[in-house]
């Protein structure tokens, strides 16, 4: 107060008093233009309690809900996925003479003998039952005769061929058929799996405050995103650095992707190059290279919702048909799932159906799920606040994943680091981890302020670091919903 020099004509007095009492002689008229914006009190009236304008801020909490985690030792995580059992191959040219010429690898693993079930293509297809009578060497291309009359495929009516190649069939085997006396099949079918790589990343955070900002107390009332409550002092900003950095870590996890090998990104340099590989794969990039993507429920109507439902069964029907699936969706979907449950079903409020919990109201809400049961498949719902939130995939700009569909359960995979077979969750976090250094989370404390002292420097730095990445296992019984 003693600073503050009252200008002439002014109602600022500073005499002080020697008790907190309004005089004369220590009254600030805040009327006045030349006090007014200086402050409006004696001291500002600080309120203390930091209010919760957007509640819960953090996003993180999917993956642990979903996954699992486990350490890892090197620098890549390989595993490796079982193939399909039958035989069956799309896109193959035939000509009218019934040879078929394979499609897309260009090798196929038909036998002399066995018995297909053929199809010409067409938008209303032909469907005919052929025996293969010749493989050539190569396996590149077989010659079939139709069961249903004709010396060629080209005598079936109604069957489309042309003489250049140039139509497509599409077929699988079921069988076999052999004369008397024959002799056994020849060449046997290797059973086959695919092996997918994923590599981790490096993801680090920093905190720092200035010692002399340290010596500035001011408390904050603050209520913390995991639920406890209490004051802070200047590490607030910590608290919140370290809740921003976890929301990193899964966030890296579910939007990474792996660099192309013709145009990496080089992380040394900070430039595109050829010649450095980075990046991770993610939830989002698993499910584009391998899964199923949809436009899923479009929100228009119920029954138009409940006929896209029952596509996106057609398509698990024709992978695992795993029976429990958990839909992780944004605001838009989740009500058009309600809107088309409550068409179908009258049970529940508010058009939410509760068909797997017995249709007990309570029970599905203490899950914190949405269930209902749609052909032999069972779905639990629930909003996904990554999706929602207006500073993250909420944006206006930002939308396109409007949700994803997760099988529940377990896989059964082989190692191979380890060499057997394992049973893990479809998702799961790898880490790296030795006995000498943990890096799923760690963090430590350098500067010369707040106690540790490892530097000449003037402040206090929290230093955060993960190495991780997402193992996406099974990824075709995964749906995008975009």
């Amino acid at each position: 107060m003693a600073a503050i020099t009252p200008t002439a004509g002014s109602n600022l007095n500073s005499t002080p008093a020697p008790t907190k009492q309004t005089l004369q002689s220590n009254y600030v008229d805040f009327t006045s233009s030349a006090t007014e914006g200086w402050a409006q009190q004696y001291l500002p009236d600080i309120i203390e309690k930091e209010a919760e304008v957007f509640g819960n801020r953090t996003i993180s909490g999917f993956l642990n809900q979903v996954g699992a985690e486990e350490s890892m030792a090197s620098d890549r995580v390989i595993w490796s996925e079982q193939g399909r059992l039958h035989l069956s191959y799309t896109g193959a040219s035939i000509v009218n003479a019934g040879t078929i010429t394979i499609a897309s690898s260009g090798t196929h693993a038909v036998r002399v003998g066995q018995t297909i079930v053929l199809s010409d293509g067409a938008a209303t297809p032909k469907i005919i039952k052929c025996w293969v009578k010749t493989v050539a060497a190569d396996n590149t291309t077989l010659l079939v005769i139709p069961y249903s009359g004709g010396a060629t495929v080209g005598d079936v009516s109604g069957f489309n061929t042309a003489d250049d190649g140039s139509f497509t069939c599409d077929f699988f085997v079921y069988g076999s058929e052999f004369k008397k006396g024959d002799s056994g099949m020849t060449n046997a079918v290797t059973p086959q799996h695919k092996t997918f790589v994923n590599k981790p990343i490096i993801i680090k955070d920093k905190f720092e405050v200035s010692g002399s900002d340290t010596a500035a107390i001011g408390w904050v009332e603050i209520s913390g995103e995991e639920g406890q409550n209490g004051y802070l002092w200047y590490l607030k900003a910590e608290g919140d650095t370290r809740a921003r950095f976890a929301d990193y870590l899964e966030m890296a996890c579910v939007e990474g992707e792996l660099a192309k090998a013709t145009g990496g990104v080089d992380t040394e340099l900070g430039t595109a190059g050829s010649d450095d590989t980075a990046g991770t794969e993610g939830l989002f990039a698993a499910i584009n290279d391998r899964g199923h993507v949809t436009s899923g429920i479009a929100g228009t109507s119920a029954a138009d919702d409940l006929g896209s439902f029952d596509e996106i069964l057609k398509k698990f029907d024709g992978q695992g048909a795993i029976e429990e699936n958990m839909l992780y969706v944004n605001r838009g979907v989740s009500l058009a799932i309600d809107d088309m449950l409550a068409s179908q079903n009258s049970y529940g409020a508010g058009g939410t159906s509760y068909g797997v919990f017995n249709n007990d109201e309570d029970m599905a809400l203490n899950l914190g799920f949405s269930g209902f049961r749609r052909g032999s498949y069972d779905f639990y719902k629930t909003d996904w606040k990554y999706l929602n939130d207006s500073t993250l995939r909420g944006m206006t700009n930002i939308s396109d994943v409007r949700g994803v569909v997760i099988p529940a359960g377990v896989s059964t995979v082989y190692d191979q680091s380890l060499g057997k077979n394992l049973k893990r969750p479809f998702l799961h976090v790898r880490y790296r981890a030795s006995q000498t250094d943990d890096r799923k989370m760690k963090s430590w404390i350098t500067g010369s302020v707040g106690g540790n002292i490892t530097s000449d420097l003037d402040a206090m730095e929290v230093h955060y670091l993960s190495e991780r990445c997402l193992v996406v296992q099974g990824a075709n019984n995964f749906m995008l919903l975009n």
